[in-house]
């Protein structure tokens, strides 16, 4: 199904067998959009939802679109064809399209099912000119002593250059003319919104339980007239740019990486326009001033594109500032009933100290039903334990304040060897990822920031401890971040373990991490770039095998995306072969499942719900045989040969049971958040049948009692 010339794999399935990635990730965010849709959900949940999908369409702004605007326009940027067939400007077309109509849909909850929901509980979104006296008496007040000083009126003329709009400020762009002093007769000026204030301004006034607020922006619009004095404002609107933000290094040179990135990251303020989001009543010259400048497509160019980067917004801009109504306090009825996570299996009665339980049996964690606090303690205690030789860590995604990092920095400066290897490319992560690297620095931390052209995305943590006339190693190995905050929203998977050959490799990872250390022989771990994408595609092909023969075969993935093509075009050859395969994937999904004579035994779902589903599981086998697998990697191209990702094997056979029969079918059963993907790229939400329970799986595993683990009795468990 595939041909191999001079190193570029091309494929010999028709693109109709492709589902094209962009379009699958705008209906994953459609799915983050029906949840906020979704009356079953607590309203401020909802609002949450709403949020996320704003959020979530800036980032595939600023790296997806922006990345195919520059090979549609770019004078030497290759024109690749996506799998689907589609060009660049193609894509951007159908971007486009799709995602006005999820905008309106966006704006629509908001207007028709929120905001009247909203109101009901008392959040009332008024005007500046609706306020009584001590409301504006309030308000004016707020805007003398924290907004005026901030505030600074630009105007655009010819001896005042158009102003770099920020990316993702908001502004206010003013049509004035001018009625006495200096100045034009005409003059198009702009405010920026600070980012430093709350957008949300409470004004008072409300009854027990109300919220009455106004938006700063609203604020700030009725004192323009004393912001240009002299002038009378003609209109007024909000707006906001969106700009390029991926942050490339490949091919770059430097003698410091770290400079390198806070370089870019100072540039990332700079780039290229891609979207402009302007309020709906916008003056039609005062909108067509800003695109001109900024280079925007409008949809009405001299070569007929037919593609706007326009989008007229009928309500408020940037609906990521509704977190502020989210987080307010005293609201606990409108949100998710709060959860402990549980003490993790295994680790119910501790020895003197973790290492200890960990030596006797491997430890599975499944976040956030499992607490992530046994993960900070296997760092704080190898920081704090004296037998501890050495600490080795990756850090991708760290939290403002890092319990890990600190963790690390204690360790260093007790004299302990201790390595940090910092992913600086994290994408939007960088800034916070530089400043910790600059303080374990300090503190004595080996700290190492991989490879230029490569990130380092697995997550390994690895402790040296003196045993007796040894040395002994322990490992944590996970699908997730060190994130303590993140651990209690995303849904991943971590083993400790004190398997020898596990732990062998995982010192050859960081030795290749830290000093492009090679040739060593890999036992449990299968590493990317090296040969992950080959084993998977082997594992794949076994099952395939046993399908022909008439061996009971399977294959489940449980991943984010599912975007290579050579994978597809594997999945296809299996299926054809008769390999029953289930694929929960969040995300992009560009295969096509369920077509006839290709993937007729491929079912694919995506589960979208109160946690973020952000575990990797791959199984490969019926489950007397099955091999499973856990994994920081997704099938993607960037995962196989763009970053370094580890998959590791579940080999307990304990915990094996635990993934194949307590969680796979859970997911599998669920029949609320689940939804199915269709051969014509549509996800359909599934419903109970008749007489069928309705089943959740996230509440079932937040409901999940613990079973005995391997080696205690029912009486020992209390039970």
């Amino acid at each position: 199904m595939a041909t191999v010339a001079d190193g570029v794999v091309e494929s010999t399935i028709g693109p109709e067998c492709f589902i094209n990635r962009e379009l699958s990730w705008l209906e994953f965010n459609l799915r983050v959009l029906e949840e906020a849709e979704n009356p079953e959900n607590p309203l401020l949940e909802r609002l949450k939802f709403l949020a996320i999908f704003s959020s979530n369409l800036d980032e595939f702004f600023m790296v997806r679109v922006s990345g195919l605007r520059e090979q549609a326009f770019g004078e030497s940027a290759p024109q690749d064809y996506a799998p689907d067939g589609l060009s660049a400007i193609d894509q951007l077309k159908v971007i486009a399209h799709r995602t006005q109509e999820l905008v309106a849909r966006q704006y629509r909850c908001l207007r028709e099912s929120l905001a009247p929901a909203l109101e009901a509980e008392g959040f009332r979104l008024l005007r500046y000119a609706d306020l009584v006296a001590e409301q504006r008496e309030r308000v004016d007040r707020f805007f003398k002593e924290r907004a005026l000083p901030i505030l600074t009126p630009m105007a655009v003329d010819p001896a005042h250059p158009s102003p770099r709009y920020h990316n993702r400020g908001l502004y206010l762009g003013v049509m004035l003319n001018r009625s006495e002093g200096l100045g034009p007769k005409k003059l198009f000026a702009v405010v920026q919104v600070p980012q430093v204030l709350p957008r949300v301004v409470p004004v008072g006034g409300g009854g027990a339980g109300e919220m009455p607020f106004v938006l700063l922006e609203d604020v700030v619009s009725a004192r323009l007239p004393e912001l240009f004095g002299g002038f009378q404002v003609e209109s007024w609107c909000t707006f906001r740019i969106t700009r390029d933000s991926d942050v490339e290094l490949l091919e770059q040179e430097s003698d410091d990486m770290l400079k390198l990135i806070e370089d870019r990251l100072k540039a990332r303020a700079r780039g290229q326009a891609v979207r402009i989001e302007i309020a709906a009543r916008a003056d039609d010259v005062l909108t067509r001033m800003i695109i001109d400048e900024e280079g925007l497509q409008a949809g009405d160019d001299e070569q007929g594109l037919g593609y706007s980067e326009v989008y007229r917004i009928d309500g408020p801009l940037d609906l990521t500032a509704i977190w502020e109504l989210y987080k307010l306090p005293g609201y606990a009825r409108l949100h998710d009933k709060p959860f402990t996570p549980r003490v993790p299996r295994g680790l119910e009665r501790r020895g003197p100290d973790i290492f200890s339980v960990i030596a006797q049996r491997d430890i599975l964690l499944h976040h956030p039903y499992d607490s992530f606090d046994p993960v900070v303690e296997f760092v704080t205690s190898a920081a704090n334990d004296p037998r501890v030789l050495a600490i080795k860590q990756t850090l991708y995604r760290t939290s403002g304040d890092s319990p890990i990092s600190r963790a690390l920095i204690a360790a260093a400066e007790s004299g302990k060897h201790v390595t940090a290897l910092v992913e600086l490319k994290a994408r939007f992560d960088e800034a916070n990822n530089v400043n910790w690297a600059r303080q374990m620095e300090r503190a004595g931390v080996h700290v190492v920031f991989g490879f230029l052209d490569l990130k380092t995305h697995c997550k390994v943590s690895l402790v040296v401890r003196q045993e007796g006339q040894g040395l002994k190693r322990y490992v944590h190995i996970g699908t997730g971040n060190y994130n303590p905050t993140t651990a209690l929203l995303y849904t991943d998977l971590g083993l400790f373990t004190a398997d020898e050959a596990i732990a062998e490799d995982a010192s050859a990872l960081f030795n290749l991490l830290t000093g492009y250390s090679q040739g060593h022989d890999w036992q449990r771990l299968i590493v990317a770039p090296n040969d992950l994408h080959r084993r998977t595609i082997e594992l794949i092909e076994e099952q395939a095998e046993r399908a022909r023969q008439g061996r009971p075969s399977r294959i489940f993935a449980k991943l984010n995306s599912l975007v290579d093509h050579r994978v597809i075009e594997a999945l296809y050859r299996a299926s054809q072969a008769g390999v029953p395969i289930d694929i929960i994937a969040r995300g992009i999904c560009s295969l096509r499942p369920g077509v006839p004579g290709l993937s007729e035994t491929i079912r694919v779902r995506s589960i979208v719900d109160r946690f973020l589903e952000h575990s990797r599981v791959y199984v490969f086998g019926p489950d007397e045989e099955a091999k499973v697998f856990l994994s920081s990697a997704d099938w993607m191209p960037r995962n196989f040969f763009r970053r370094v990702e580890v998959m590791f094997p579940v080999l307990a056979p304990d915990l094996v049971g635990r993934i194949l029969k307590e969680i796979l079918p859970v997911y599998l059963a669920d029949n609320t958040r689940a939804r199915e993907l269709r051969p014509d790229g549509v996800f359909h939400m599934l419903q109970p049948g008749a007489g069928e329970p309705a089943r959740r799986c996230q509440i079932e595993f937040l409901e999940q009692r613990p079973a005995v683990a391997a080696g205690e009795s029912q009486i020992e468990a209390g039970g």
